[in-house]
């Protein structure tokens, strides 16, 4: 049993170390400062970008992205100050609001992406295909075993 918990202890701090490391060589790239966001904001656009119609109520947001529901509020209303996000009737809900990418949110997300895209191939050239593949099912594994969860 102890074997097996410094097993998963050590597989888990070889993700998180991973995980930052990749990271910081992202936060480092130019990208962020050209187009005046931060990589935090960019995971909101780009979570709204792959939602239908690229809108979302918040709430749905906060399951894309890696902030409390406060914190992403306060993010959708430094957004929506800045052009990039619009808060727009719910269709189905009248007392709710969703959130949608205006035009200028829309360009800046596509152009983040493109040199966001080629860092993280940049970064995945580490691995062959066939571990690319592997970490792709590895993760897939840990993501619906979170799901089972709840």
């Amino acid at each position: 049993m102890a074997a097996d918990v410094r097993e998963a202890n050590r597989a888990w701090e070889a993700v998180l170390t991973a995980h930052a490391a990749v990271l910081r060589r992202f936060a480092d790239e130019s990208i962020w400062r050209e187009q005046g966001v931060s990589m935090r904001e960019y995971d909101v656009l780009y979570t709204l970008a792959k939602c239908d119609e690229a809108t979302a109520r918040i709430g749905d947001l906060k399951e894309g992205v890696l902030l409390s529901q406060p914190a992403l509020s306060r993010m959708v209303d430094r957004l929506e100050t800045r052009g990039l996000v619009a808060r727009v009737p719910d269709p189905e809900d009248g007392r709710a609001v969703r959130v949608t990418l205006t035009d200028t949110g829309q360009a800046v997300q596509r152009a983040v992406g493109r040199a966001h895209a080629r860092s993280v191939e940049r970064e995945m050239r580490a691995l062959t295909p066939a571990e690319q593949q592997q970490l792709e099912t590895l993760m897939q594994k840990l993501t619906s075993q979170e799901l089972r969860s709840h």
